[in-house]
């Protein structure tokens, strides 16, 4: 009940002043932002190396408001590929973007994000790594997609992602599950309107479940985003349904939730990849994992009193 709030919230300015404001903010952000800087998410990303996971890098920030600061976020990922290409970590470490970033909701934004993306895309394929497109609001895929398809022609690694409390994503997974693709599923965290999106958790998993079948059963390579155990194990058995091997997909999870669930899936053979989101724009990022779960919440409001 608390979600649709919340994800309201994430777009309030008087909201924003207030959260970044409370004294006990900082102990949970930290619990999902890996730091501000590259030199701070550098050694998690070798520390993940070492325990056998690998890690989709993105660096928050969405409210993008000139081409100038669309600008500025090409560089920033372009100076995270440098850091990168020194540490030799190939496909263990990814990129993930989200296009709001690279200028898609300015005048002209669609060709502004591609001409933005694009050089990141090249420089990653450089060092021997990928970029997903992450997904947003519903008013934006069409372009989102369109704009994967254009990258894909030269860079067919390249990944995106499909939410299942869409209406659409089914046929967007038909679409999608082709040989070469890399498609990860989520099950959406912005506030839609009924007339395009189910409201009911219960539908959201049912949709969850048909559109990982689809992925599982196609061509391409299904990255599965989520904490949820039973989805989890769902997953794993329609994989089994499907004939593929355990390095034939992938799970996905968030930085600092469920990490001992993250080492598990690893011991097992399974890809465990880390989505690990680091920067000084973390607010829209930070309450979305708030709208997410209750618990978070509750952890955040004890966070406040505690240092209150």
């Amino acid at each position: 009940m608390l979600g649709p709030v919340i994800l309201a919230a994430s777009r309030s300015d008087k909201m924003r002043r207030f959260v970044s404001a409370a004294p006990g903010t900082k102990q949970v952000v930290d619990r999902f932002i890996a730091g501000e800087t590259v030199d701070q998410v550098v050694p998690i990303v070798e520390d993940a190396a070492d325990k056998g996971l690998e890690v989709t890098l993105d660096v928050v920030g969405e409210d993008i408001t000139t081409p100038a600061q669309a600008e500025a976020a090409r560089d920033a990922y372009l100076e995270l590929i440098e850091r990168l290409k020194d540490l030799g970590l190939g496909t263990r470490a990814e990129m993930s973007v989200k296009l709001s970033m690279f200028g898609q909701s300015l005048e002209g934004g669609h060709e502004l994000a591609l001409a933005n993306v694009r050089p990141v895309v090249e420089a990653a394929a450089a060092i021997g790594t990928t970029v997903t497109l992450d997904a947003e609001d519903h008013t934006t895929l069409d372009s989102m997609f369109a704009i994967h398809e254009e990258l894909r022609k030269d860079y067919p690694e390249t990944g995106c992602v499909i939410q299942s409390y869409l209406f659409r994503t089914e046929d967007d997974a038909r679409r999608l599950a082709a040989a070469g693709s890399r498609v990860r599923i989520v099950k959406g965290a912005y506030k839609e309107p009924a007339t395009v999106a189910y409201q009911d958790k219960a539908e959201i998993d049912k949709a969850y479940v048909r559109i990982t079948r689809i992925l599982m059963e196609g061509e391409g390579y299904p990255m599965i985003g989520s904490h949820d155990p039973r989805l989890i194990a769902i997953a794993q058995e329609l994989g089994r349904q499907a004939g593929r091997k355990l390095d034939e997909y992938e799970f996905q999870m968030l930085y600092g939730i469920r990490s001992d669930e993250h080492l598990r899936l690893a011991a097992e053979g399974h890809r465990m990849r880390v989505y690990t989101a680091y920067g000084t724009d973390w607010y829209g990022y930070f309450m979305r994992r708030l709208a997410e779960k209750p618990a978070n919440l509750l952890f955040f409001g004890r966070s406040i009193l505690t240092k209150g």
